[in-house]
């Protein structure tokens, strides 16, 4: 197979992936040469191409414009997936940005010359720093419970579904604290027979709207423990649910009477110690996600508890590696700093005299 030399490896080409692109080349990294974006999609719009079809923008905490490109005009009828997907696409092409896909990185391998080889399925690229922005859509994450594989109903994640209409007429249990839980049990509660909501802690519904306040709040509670090396938290654990219109909507119908979470999982259903019994013909997993980091696990960045110790965007372990789209920087507004400060950095590193001012 072939192999590519460039400066910069930028993988992943959602939201961080993009900003860092367009940092690398107003700083004077030139494309194909001087950096190169891998992308393991079939198409443009990152994650955002896989969200299920009833999310619409105005349903989501915010979303941030790319560096020097402001999003059209909201379509509150348009699907979401439809409307970033379209708006990436035009991006790429607006910055000459070299997005090579669908390029599936398979590992990341420390070189003699102190280089990095990232393996794909179409070759090998060597690289002299890389930026790491492979998110979390690609690893939903399944807890475990007793029974599970026992269950002879439907399971599936977040990541799976595609709108209510497959649970119409169903015994619905959903699973999970986040926003995106709350958003599809009350999609799925029009058309089910019956939903019940279940999560690990009593969910915390806030007045205040998802404001700078509580974004940094989020960001600064994640930053410190990725400094520490501990994996970092969901930013809803920080920030809590928004008491919206439609969750007071969803709380008068009872959509919201919530139950401590089941100790097991039977054939027909789910089941707690204390004897009570709820019959199930779905199990709705709104359990959140990981981050996709499996591709660089020959470079022994994690610590002992799992964690990858930060400094901002850079891996400690190794200043060649910029992770963004983690930690703090997960999120579009996040994503877009900290593509700037890790370009800023690299620069740093291979050409000193020249920084993003």
């Amino acid at each position: 197979m072939e192999t590519h030399s460039v400066d910069v490896v930028v993988i992943g080409a959602g939201q961080a992936g993009l900003s860092a692109g367009y940092h690398l080349r107003r700083t004077g990294f030139a494309p194909d040469t001087g950096f190169v974006i891998l992308d393991g999609d079939d198409g443009p719009g990152g994650a955002w191409q896989h969200r299920w079809p009833t999310l619409r923008l105005d349903r989501v905490h915010g979303f941030s414009d790319l560096p020097g490109m402001p999003f059209p005009a909201k379509d509150p009828q348009r699907p979401a997936s439809e409307q970033v997907s379209a708006y990436f696409a035009a991006y790429e092409r607006a910055y000459g940005l070299p997005v090579r896909r669908p390029v599936r990185v398979r590992s990341v391998h420390d070189r003699a010359d102190g280089r990095l080889d990232v393996g794909t399925e179409h070759g090998t690229w060597t690289a002299r720093a890389l930026v790491n922005a492979t998110g979390t859509w690609t690893r939903p994450f399944w807890p475990h419970y007793p029974g599970r594989s026992s269950f002879r109903g439907r399971q599936l994640h977040t990541a799976d579904y595609r709108g209510p209409a497959g649970f119409a007429g169903r015994r619905v249990v959903v699973v999970g604290g986040g926003t995106s839980a709350v958003q599809l049990l009350g999609e799925v509660s029009t058309v089910a027979a019956a939903t019940t909501w279940v999560t690990r802690r009593p969910p915390l519904f806030q007045d205040e709207e998802f404001g700078p306040e509580l974004g940094r709040t989020a960001v600064a509670r994640v930053d410190a423990a990725v400094r520490a090396g501990r994996p970092p938290g969901s930013v809803v654990g920080v920030t809590g649910l928004v008491d919206t219109p439609e969750v007071r909507r969803l709380r008068e119908r009872g959509v919201l009477d919530r139950l401590p979470v089941f100790d097991r999982i039977t054939p027909d259903g789910v089941a707690w110690a204390d004897g009570r019994f709820v019959p199930a013909d779905v199990i709705l997993w709104c359990t959140g996600f990981r981050a996709a980091l499996d591709h660089l696990a020959p470079l022994g960045l994690r610590g002992p508890g799992g964690g990858i110790t930060m400094d901002g965007t850079r891996v400690v372990a190794d200043g060649r590696i910029h992770l963004i789209g983690y930690g703090p920087s997960a999120s579009t507004i996040g994503a877009n700093r900290a593509g700037r400060a890790a370009v800023n950095e690299i620069r740093a590193l291979l050409a000193p005299a020249a920084v993003l001012d």
